[in-house]
């Protein structure tokens, strides 16, 4: 049998390796995605606190997120950050991946694409908080026939007011690591855990390093930027505008502060704490009422703490639905259940989330589910 290799099989070689050769090329570039939709369009479902400036939607506080059903098969975003954030990916209510966004101009960032027909939900959920930067959202890009249309909010919603525990800060780190804002993840913290066992949206109102009264490591004891002043904020970094209050109104506050207004040796009064915790609860009462309001004692909770919660108790002790979680001191082992900083990591916030179900379940009539915390 002759050696030489007819013209025509070479032909088909050659052309085979060009072809081996763009289609990553080819790859890259993507769906055929021309379709622009505004990121304020009716179809795309925000849940927290965002401002909507033309067709731009923006937002800095952890875990906010968005929402959409999608025909066509695939979606992309424009998106941009004035500093370093991390984005969850869901498709059809499962994780896809981790994102990085740290661009100051609008950057497209294909989130699905080569999916089934029919529509298919995209939830884009913010891991890091606002002093990462602010998020601004451009557009939605779909092809040529693809539509969006809204998600219709779950019956449940709770708001969790918090410090670093609500953030996530450093739940995918290991313990002997500093914290780095690619593993903080809300997610995987005990809040975004209790609102997914009780098929409930929710909002993290959260910063770290801040408290009720005091700061972490503050000289004062009444610290500029506490969580009660942030409150009031539409941007958890930006004093102005304040917020209004009017997007939503939840079946359920909790409240985890506490932990850095003990920080450093030093801290507040009983007093002063729990006249700090009143005014919160005040706060909360004039924008939502007389909705339930859960006050939880920090897990990692010293005698100053815990001295003045009980302060705070009694003082709550005959406000109508207003409650204090029984704490439970050591669940979280530090020598298998921290992350970053001495922070719990997913292992310890599933803890500290399997201890507040059961409490919330018995204060809002909310039935415990055969399924696990996660």
């Amino acid at each position: 049998m002759s050696s030489s290799m007819p013209k025509t099989t070479s032909l088909t070689i050659a052309l085979l390796l060009l072809f081996l050769i763009i289609s990553p090329a080819a790859q890259a570039a993507g769906p055929n995605l021309t379709k622009k939709v505004p990121a304020s369009d009716s179809g795309i479902s925000y849940t927290g606190r965002t401002l909507a400036d033309g067709e731009r939607v923006s937002f800095d506080w952890v875990g906010t997120y968005l929402q959409t059903d999608f025909t066509g098969g695939s979606i992309a975003i424009d998106i941009s950050d004035t500093g370093n954030n991390y984005f969850n990916i869901f498709i059809d209510e499962k994780l896809t991946r981790k994102i990085q966004v740290n661009s100051p101009t609008a950057t497209r960032i294909i989130l699905a694409q080569g999916l089934s027909r029919g529509f298919h939900r995209l939830k884009l959920q913010r891991c890091t908080e606002g002093s990462q930067g602010r998020t601004t959202i451009h557009g939605i890009y779909l092809t040529k026939n693809g539509r969006l249309a809204p998600v219709a909010p779950r019956k449940r919603l709770i708001e969790f007011i918090g410090d670093s525990y609500t953030c996530g800060y450093g739940t995918e780190a290991s313990s002997n690591e500093h914290f780095k804002p690619e593993t903080e993840n809300c997610n995987q913290a005990y809040a975004c855990m209790v609102a997914r066992y009780f098929d409930a949206d929710y909002v993290l109102i959260a910063h770290s390093g801040r408290g009720m009264s005091r700061n972490y490591g503050d000289s004062l004891m009444i610290s500029p930027n506490n969580m009660v002043e942030r409150y009031q904020r539409l941007f958890d970094e930006t004093p102005e505008p304040t917020y209004h209050f009017k997007t939503y109104r939840p079946d359920l506050v909790t409240i985890n502060l506490g932990t850095n207004d003990y920080s450093t040796g030093k801290g507040p009064k009983p007093q002063t704490f729990a006249a700090q915790y009143l005014k919160m609860i005040e706060q909360v009462r004039s924008h939502y009422g007389e909705v339930p309001i859960l006050c939880i004692i920090a897990h990692s909770a010293g005698k100053p703490l815990k001295t003045s919660m009980a302060e705070v108790s009694r003082r709550v002790a005959d406000m109508k639905n207003v409650y204090v979680a029984t704490e439970m001191p050591g669940i979280v082992s530090h020598a298998t259940d921290m992350g970053a900083d001495w922070h719990p990591n997913y292992q310890g916030q599933r803890k500290i989330a399997m201890t507040l179900i059961p409490r919330i379940s018995q204060i809002m009539g909310w039935q415990l589910e055969n399924k696990v915390v996660e």
